[in-house]
């Protein structure tokens, strides 16, 4: 395990974190690690997008305008 400090944490976002912390019946260090790992598990924008390059793209068929205009036109 590594440790982490954290400087020049305002005053009031210290006492939300804590505050919250004691709502949840554990220690700030507790509360602020469980808020650090569930952020460094959802991807950043740019890695969403990267994902999304690395899947290529999909031949979803017709779009959704020839399925309109041919349903219309059936009627």
């Amino acid at each position: 395990m590594s440790t982490l400090q954290v400087r020049d944490v305002p005053e009031d976002v210290h006492r939300i974190l804590k505050s919250r912390a004691a709502a949840s019946g554990r220690s700030l260090s507790e509360y602020t690690l469980g808020i650090l790992t569930r952020e460094s598990r959802r991807p950043t924008f740019d890695e969403l997008m990267e994902r999304v390059r690395l899947r290529g793209s999909v031949d979803i068929g017709d779009s959704a305008v020839d399925i309109i205009r041919k349903d219309r036109n059936a009627a």
